[in-house]
């Protein structure tokens, strides 16, 4: 003998349904960009660079994320394609930048699948296509966020890795770009020193990040410049309009007024 559902049941079902779609929309983000015990919020952001429009410093960006990120963190929502934006020519891409693939329209993906990441470093890396925006806060940008974070990297024994952050605590990354930078240490005051000196100099060590942050902060929105211009545009579309708007509208009820 079957039952009928009554109008009550059916509006639970339905509740539940969107309680459970509402619970999805609001950890997603979450569960893509996991804040694994970061340092404090109100922690003081260095300001980067905007190379937004310095198409040389991007394509140097570039190199630096597929040489020293790519083999642990892809970027899985671009594709080596797009990099052409930059100005850079197909056969530059391939022959420079590809080496997880050899089609230059596959996404920057890497080799190296989750499970073999989570047993390797207790946890997946992370996807970077959009790095740059997750980290944006009141404090600061994403940009800011990342140019900080990849200069306050210093030497602790008391880690897995032998390094900790002082704006991301307890960081399971270790210092990909030290041979750069060189070794820094946490002095008694709280501040960074640099121990053992890099490949580079404190200035120009800056700049190669300035320029490899201004590439995340590019690839999480490739079309931005874009999207600004094509704004204005409208915007000065509008304000044409809305003048023969009101003109025709004078006209039109010029007898009446």
């Amino acid at each position: 003998m079957q039952t009928c559902t009554g109008k009550g049941d059916l509006e639970m079902k339905i509740m539940d349904k969107l309680k459970t779609l509402l619970a999805a929309v609001l950890f997603a983000p979450a569960l893509v960009f996991p804040a694994a015990a970061p340092a404090s919020e109100e922690a003081h952001l260095d300001r980067a660079p905007d190379l937004s429009g310095d198409k040389a410093a991007l394509q140097n960006g570039a190199r630096l994320f597929v040489n020293y990120c790519l083999s642990c963190h892809g970027a899985s929502a671009l594709r080596y394609t797009t990099l052409q934006e930059l100005g850079l020519t197909e056969a530059q891409i391939t022959e420079n930048l590809m080496f997880t693939t050899d089609k230059i329209r596959d996404p920057m993906t890497i080799a190296m699948t989750p499970a073999d990441a989570k047993k390797w470093f207790g946890v997946a890396p992370p996807d970077l296509s959009l790095v740059a925006r997750a980290r944006a806060s009141a404090g600061g940008s994403g940009a800011d966020w990342l140019y900080t974070y990849l200069r306050s990297f210093y030497r602790d024994e008391t880690r897995p890795t032998g390094w900790n952050n002082t704006l991301f605590a307890n960081v399971g990354m270790p210092h990909i770009l030290f041979d750069l930078q060189g070794e820094q240490v946490l002095g008694a005051d709280g501040k960074l020193q640099l121990s053992a000196p890099g490949k580079l100099s404190a200035q120009d060590y800056d700049k190669q990040v300035a320029d490899l942050v201004g590439f995340l902060t590019w690839m999480s929105e490739p079309q931005a410049e874009f999207r600004k211009r094509l704004g204005v545009g409208v915007l000065i579309f509008l304000a044409l309009l809305f003048g023969f708007a009101y003109a025709l509208k004078k006209e039109y009820w010029k007898d009446v007024h």
